[in-house]
Formats: structure tokens, C-alpha cells, sequence
């Protein structure tokens, strides 16, 4: 069942710009790789549980799918530029004082009403359950390669974060960077939502 097309597809799928890895490339400028590691596992748990719950209420979801992925859209678009608002805040000196990386718990959560996280995870579903092996075995052997494959592709872009900590420690630096990074989160989480919103009314 773990074969070649499922790893690329995860890959491929894990280290392309997204929601997540912006986050991760921030939060590496901002607080450096330590403090960013529960963020990056919470993320890797988080769509590891997700697709495991996808993946064994399969029939569920494809049946009230049109009616949970917009409201679904909304709300982390609507999360996700906060974020950017929060994220615009921490170049300033008076946001750093309250800034602090995102936790496991909340990286794991984020991943409900994280579009692209749903969109990765139920085509994964659709794509790569296996019709030959019990349900259980197949969602959570997706899963587990979820959670093993996605974390070293996610890593590249805190790491990425934190190697340009040093760069970025003059302060109009900072604040470009974040400007730059909130910016490009706020258009992901429009861009996001008016693609859910075609995707409903084609389905409406």
C-alpha cells in the first residue's frame, strides 16, 4: 500500500507553500528550531489523526462533503488571517514581547480547519486506501505515513526560518520579512476561500 506514488504524492504535497509551511518558516525566523519543534510535530500528529479519521468515516465524509467544506474554509480562513495579523505584529517591538510559537495542541487542532490539510488528506483517502486489506489496517498505515513522511518536507522550512534568524535580527529586516510572510498568508487564505467557494456553488 506504501508505495512510490503514495511517497511523491505526500512530498509533494508537504513541501509546497502552503498554510502550514508558512507558519514554520516564521516561526523559525521568530523563535528559532527549538521552540518551533512542537509546532512542526503538532502539524505532522495533526494530519496524521485527521487522515485517519477521514480515512475510516470515508463514506461519511464523501456524503457530506459538499455541506462541511465551506464552513470548514471559512473558518480557518478566518483563523489564518489572524494569524497574519499576529504574524505583521511580531515585527514590531512591543509584538515581540507577547509573540510565542504555536503548541503542539494548537498545530494538531489547526489541522480541522486547515483547507489545504483536508483537500491533501481526502484525496489521499480517495487515491490510496486499500480495497484489499481491512479499513483499519489501511487508515492507519496511511496515516503513520503521513506522520513519517510529511515531517522532513515541513522541517525544510523552519529550518529555512531559522537559518535566516541571523540574517533578519536588524529589526526593518524583521519587519519586512513578517510584512512579506503575513501578506502571503492573507492572500493564501483568500485564495483558499474563493476556490471553496467555486467548488460549492459548482456543487450547489
Amino acid at each position: 500500500m506504501i508505495d512510490l506514488a503514495l511517497i511523491s504524492y505526500i512530498v509533494v504535497m508537504s513541501i509546497t507553500p502552503g498554510p502550514n509551511n508558512l507558519m514554520l518558516a516564521t516561526s523559525g525566523v521568530n523563535f528559532g528550531l527549538r521552540r518551533t519543534m512542537p509546532h512542526l510535530i503538532g502539524i505532522s500528529l495533526g494530519c496524521g489523526v485527521l487522515c485517519l479519521c477521514i480515512t475510516l468515516s470515508f463514506s461519511m465524509i464523501l456524503n457530506n462533503m459538499s455541506s462541511i467544506r465551506l464552513p470548514l474554509a471559512m473558518l480557518g480562513c478566518t483563523y489564518l488571517l489572524w494569524l497574519s495579523w499576529k504574524i505583521w505584529l511580531a515585527g514590531s517591538p512591543e509584538g515581540k514581547t507577547h509573540a510565542h510559537p504555536m503548541s503542539l495542541v494548537g498545530a494538531m487542532l489547526f489541522q480541522w480547519v486547515n483547507p489545504k490539510a483536508w483537500l491533501m488528506l481526502v484525496n489521499a483517502a480517495i487515491l490510496f486506501s486499500s480495497r484489499e486489506t481491512n479499513v483499519t489496517v489501511s487508515a492507519l498505515l496511511l496515516s503513520a505515513a503521513f506522520i513519517v513522511i510529511s515531517f522532513p518536507c515541513i522541517y525544510v522550512w523552519a529550518l529555512m526560518g531559522d537559518k535566516l534568524r541571523e540574517t533578519l535580527q536588524i529589526d526593518w529586516r524583521l519587519r519586512l520579512f513578517n510584512g512579506v510572510m503575513a501578506g502571503s498568508l492573507a492572500l493564501t487564505a483568500f485564495w483558499l476561500l474563493w476556490d471553496e467557494w467555486r467548488t460549492f456553488q459548482a456543487l450547489a
